[in-house]
C-alpha cells in the first residue's frame, strides 16, 4: 500500500491539522486483470473513522499502465524504461462523503444480536467510542465492511466504465 500525507496525520496518533491532505493507494498493485475489483481492506475505512473531521474519499480508477511497463517485454523482462505511445485511461469518480454519526448507530444496531456477531470469531478487538457511543468488535465489523463496500462499489462502476 502506497501512502502519502501532507500534515494531515500524525501516525503516532491520528488527528487532525490545519489545510490537510492524504492520499491511499488502498489496492497498491501496478498490474491487475480486467476483473472485478476485490474486497477492499479496512484499512482505509478505519482512517476515515478515527479522523476528527470526515473526510471527503475521491474514487479513482485507471488502467493502461501495464502496456506502459509490461511485466514481459523482451526475453521475459521489463524494459529498461517506459514505453511510449500507449493509451492510459484514467477516470476519477465523484466524491464520496460519510455520515460517520449516522453509520455508527446503524452499526451498533445491527451487529447486537445479529448473525453478524454471532458468526464470527472473536478476535479481541477492543471496544472504541465515537461521538459518545462504544462499538464493540461486531460493531467495527459492520461499519468498516459498509464503508469499504460503498468505496469498493463505487471503483468497480468506475472500473466498469473505463471499458
Amino acid at each position: 500500500m502506497h501512502t502519502y500525507y501532507k500534515g494531515c496525520w500524525n501516525l503516532s496518533g491520528i488527528h487532525e491539522r490545519s489545510s490537510s491532505m492524504f492520499k491511499q493507494w488502498s489496492l497498491g498493485k501496478v498490474s491487475q486483470e480486467d476483473a472485478p475489483i476485490r474486497r477492499l481492506k479496512w484499512g482505509t475505512a478505519s482512517l476515515i473513522v478515527r479522523a476528527h473531521v470526515t473526510p471527503i474519499v475521491l474514487p479513482m480508477v485507471h488502467s493502461g499502465f501495464e502496456e506502459v511497463m509490461p511485466e514481459k517485454f523482451f526475453l521475459d523482462r521489463r524494459p529498461p524504461f517506459p514505453l511510449c505511445n500507449k493509451k492510459i485511461k484514467i477516470m476519477i469518480g465523484q466524491p464520496l462523503e460519510f455520515d460517520i454519526p449516522k453509520m455508527t448507530e446503524l452499526a451498533i444496531s445491527k451487529s447486537s444480536g445479529d448473525v453478524f456477531s454471532s458468526t464470527t470469531t472473536s478476535r479481541g478487538w477492543p471496544v472504541i467510542s465515537f461521538y459518545g457511543l462504544d462499538l464493540d468488535e461486531a460493531a467495527q465489523r459492520y461499519l468498516y465492511s459498509s464503508i469499504s463496500e460503498e468505496i469498493q462499489s463505487a471503483m468497480e462502476e468506475l472500473r466498469s466504465s473505463l471499458k
